[in-house]
């Protein structure tokens, strides 16, 4: 395993997030079929699938149309795919031949869209030296396969709890958890009133998945930054792993001590965006972007901040950090040249900035320098710049199958159908498989 390198935080030119539309994520499909460029008039053109969450405008999107806008002569056909099938929907389509020219990867083995076994199948074209000269010190292997760059990073992602610190006070709670006893506390107090301090997509994997992860920053990787090194050697299972059976444990208390909204286990997306929009819930285990487009549908006092899931008795903040969304060529497109040159413009000052105001994720090539005092991350920011944070556990995963084990164990928890002993048995088995 290789984890992402803690690169200190300058505190430099202030630059705040922008309460501009979109993100949770994008999604799509499409094929690529024709010449390089599309006809001997100089026209090009080409299809480009990412994933989605709702139906606001992705950054994706935008950042498609601003090519466009640059260059007339370019046709870019979007495909927005649904996010909790995004991975399979991909996959077949690459099987097919019938997958976009452009499509939204992820870092490493661990999801179902991850860039190293679409690599490793033959799927993904090789890219150039700028997509290389992005990926994070460390994180090779996630990015790499037999001296090659198969996907373009492009952000730097935080993996916490996006809460509204404006509804959390207009409840009488003036400052995040940072306890077990204070988070119980608030869980209780907001109940009373039909509310509730975190709002879970219990129906949607990906959420649920995510949900897990973030609190294993505090119970797993606090304490055993290497702990998924441990487990590639074989030093360490699932099953043995007191941290991870505390995360899940850590779940069934959430539910049960009306933590989580009523209904969570049949919930949707839906749920979290109408939560933490129209103050029924305080936070959401969510991308850190996504308060950006939350924030758009939601009163101007929402204050969303990126917070830390307290930390077991004891504990320190602990958080989830890299690199999480990429972009890649598919190798059977016909328009490569066309989607080459989309994918070296994504690197450019105008297309981050672009990328950044639209989807509220940090840019993979500016975030280093960004004085992050008064934006949604200002509650992070020591946490990044001390370095305490590891890498996203289901990118460095070696397959799709764990964590999907997880997802699924997750919503049977929610639904009291599994025990955490079930759950991790099958993450193990899911690893060997």
């Amino acid at each position: 395993m290789s984890q992402h390198r803690h690169t200190a935080f300058r505190r430099g030119a202030l630059l705040a997030i922008p309460a501009v539309a979109a993100l949770l994520l994008a999604g799509c499909s499409g094929s690529g079929s024709g010449d390089e460029t599309g006809g001997s008039d100089g026209k090009a053109e080409f299809s480009f699938t990412f994933a989605t969450s709702n139906n606001l405008e992705s950054p994706y999107e935008s950042l498609a149309k601003a090519y466009m806008e640059e260059n007339p002569n370019v046709t870019i056909t979007t495909n927005p795919t649904p996010n909790d099938k995004y991975g399979e929907t991909i996959r077949t389509q690459l099987q097919a031949g019938n997958a976009s020219d452009v499509i939204q990867t992820t870092p490493g083995s661990g999801d179902a869209r991850g860039l190293i076994p679409l690599a490793e199948a033959g799927f993904l074209e090789p890219l150039g030296d700028t997509a290389t000269g992005l990926v994070p010190a460390g994180s090779e292997p996630l990015f790499e396969l037999d001296g090659n760059t198969y996907g373009r990073p492009m952000d730097f992602t935080i993996a916490a709890v996006v809460a509204s610190m404006g509804t959390a006070a207009q409840n009488g709670i003036d400052a995040w958890p940072t306890s077990t006893d204070d988070l119980m506390e608030a869980c209780s107090a907001l109940a009373g009133d039909g509310k509730s301090l975190l709002v879970v997509a219990g129906a949607a994997g990906p959420n649920a998945g995510l949900t897990a992860q973030g609190i294993s920053a505090t119970r797993v990787y606090a304490e055993e930054p290497d702990w998924n090194a441990q487990r590639a050697a074989g030093d360490t299972t699932f099953a043995e792993s007191q941290g991870w059976k505390d995360t899940l444990q850590e779940i069934i208390d959430l539910n049960e001590g009306g933590c989580l909204q009523a209904g969570a286990e049949g919930a949707g997306f839906d749920a979290i965006t109408n939560g933490l929009a129209q103050g029924t819930s305080v936070g959401s285990f969510i991308p850190s972007g996504s308060a950006v487009e939350i924030a758009a549908a939601a009163p101007p006092e929402v204050d969303f901040k990126i917070q830390p899931f307290p930390a077991a008795d004891g504990g320190e903040p602990y958080i989830l950090a890299s690199s999480n969304y990429t972009i890649s060529i598919n190798a059977a497109s016909e328009k490569k040249d066309a989607a080459a040159d989309f994918v070296e413009w994504l690197a450019t000052k105008d297309a981050q900035e672009l990328y950044y105001e639209k989807s509220g994720l940090l840019p993979i090539s500016e975030y280093a320098s960004l004085d992050l005092t008064d934006t949604i991350y200002s509650e992070v920011v020591d946490l990044l710049a001390d370095g305490s944070y590891a890498t996203l556990p289901n990118n460095v995963w070696p397959n799709p199958s764990v964590y999907e084990a997880l997802q699924v164990g997750v919503q049977g928890l929610l639904t009291g159908q599994k025990t955490i002993d079930q759950v991790l048995q099958e993450m193990d088995a899911a690893w060997e498989g």
